[in-house]
């Protein structure tokens, strides 16, 4: 059996943990910049503020209808999903984290388990341990487990957030009750084909033949239909090495100055480096782009990526930094307001196992620092080490005017009870 336990409104039940205040009332979170609204509390939603709303153009309709605008507070955010997923691994050992608010559990050797009661247990514990709220959907397959939790999403008095799906009769009555459209994997190019063919609910597409859906649907529509119909072709997915490391932001403001440019393209290298680090991977390739603010028409526009191939791997924040900077000062062009900036590494390789070149390699006193670095800033405070070439105030640079306290990974923050 398969467990999906997924966290209410994640964003806006993070904000209400700390702010009591925020209880019941509507609540939009925005996106980096505070630019638009990426997360709603159920409030929110019942007075239809749209997902993706420009806040500059619906700021007054927030008003008034008291809701209540953040700005997204990432740091809180990702420490309380770490929290989340460390109970959920408590249950079982087998567990994939889907997303910063989702994980899908496996239970191996679970036998004469009441998994009803399991749930419920799961849901009690998070929520006391955490204050977040959770829904549990628990099935024979991972896509009949995205079934079982919208159903107790939407049902909550009836299934105590817990929905369990363990005979073909609930399967079928489940499938039955799910638009197409609300199915996990199925977008809106499926969709269609779906539709045309008179599938309107999950269980219509159940039905079509295997034939058809291999032909029309590739080998993942074949393996979700079986999934559906309650044999397992989906896997818990196992964590791999990433073939490519990225790091883009959008500024706070418009760049004109190409110090400014160097700087946020330097901060945006070592971070990459990191990750890197952390994976115990190099990189031979780096990869920058620039981008001037679309919006702003009348100004003048450019955008261009370039790459550079190195002698040798390396994940020494040094040389990528150097690197990176070296490519978006090429690119700058006066007169430009830019917006945006990136920065991929690929072409990776374990660091340990990597084809050194006899005439070029990097000095060995990088490991030795870049450890070192590393060390302190995982001791000390995230980042408190950086480049000459960083702004040494702030690692990320954006508009957060409506930004909460970081209650959990801020001691400055946390909370004082009189």
């Amino acid at each position: 059996m398969y467990a999906l336990v997924d966290c209410n409104n994640f964003y806006a039940s993070c904000e209400r943990v700390f702010n009591p205040r925020l209880q019941h009332k509507p609540i939009a979170i925005l996106s980096n910049n505070d630019g638009c609204v990426i997360a709603r509390s159920d409030e929110a939603k019942a007075l239809n503020l749209p997902m993706g709303a420009p806040i500059f153009k619906w700021e007054p309709y927030c008003k008034a209808n008291n809701i209540e605008i953040l700005s997204s507070n990432y740091p809180l955010y990702g420490d309380m999903s770490q929290r989340v997923m460390s109970i959920l691994a408590q249950f079982t050992p087998d567990i994939e984290v889907y997303s910063i608010d989702e994980a899908f559990l496996e239970f191996k050797g679970f036998k004469n388990t009441n998994f009803n009661d399991y749930g419920i247990q799961i849901r009690k514990r998070v929520l006391k341990w955490t204050g977040l709220p959770t829904c549990v959907g628990i099935a024979p397959t991972k896509a009949l487990t995205k079934v079982a939790n919208k159903i107790a999403r939407k049902f909550p008095k009836q299934t105590q957030g817990v929905h369990v799906i363990d005979t073909h009769e609930k399967r079928i009555k489940a499938l039955k009750w799910m638009n197409i459209e609300d199915v996990w994997g199925i977008g809106r190019g499926l969709q269609k084909k779906l539709k045309a063919k008179g599938c309107t609910k999950a269980y219509h597409f159940t039905q079509l033949p295997d034939q058809w859906v291999l032909k029309n649907l590739s080998i993942t529509g074949w393996r979700l239909k079986k999934d559906l119909e309650g044999q397992s072709q989906i896997k818990l997915d196992e964590i791999e090495k990433k073939r490519a490391i990225a790091t883009t932001r959008s500024f706070e403001y418009t760049y004109s100055n190409v110090k400014d440019i160097k700087e946020r393209v330097s901060t945006f290298a070592t971070i990459c480096a990191e990750k890197l680090r952390k994976q115990g991977s190099s990189c031979h390739i780096i990869y920058v782009s620039l981008r001037s603010d679309k919006h702003k028409t009348h100004s003048k526009q450019h955008r261009e990526t370039r790459a550079v191939s190195l002698s040798h791997p390396t994940n020494s924040s040094l040389i990528i930094s150097q690197q990176a900077v070296h490519l978006a000062a090429a690119m700058f062009q006066k007169g430009v307001k830019y917006k945006r900036a990136g920065v991929i590494v690929m072409g990776l390789e374990q660091t340990t196992n990597q084809q050194l070149n006899m005439f070029y390699n990097q000095d060995p006193k990088h490991q030795p620092l870049m450890q070192t670095i590393d060390y302190l800033n995982a001791k000390y405070a995230k980042h408190k080490i950086k480049l000459a070439s960083q702004d040494l105030q702030r690692t990320w640079k954006m508009r957060q005017e409506r930004l909460s306290p970081r209650y959990t990974t801020n001691i400055n923050d946390i909370i004082v009870v009189k």
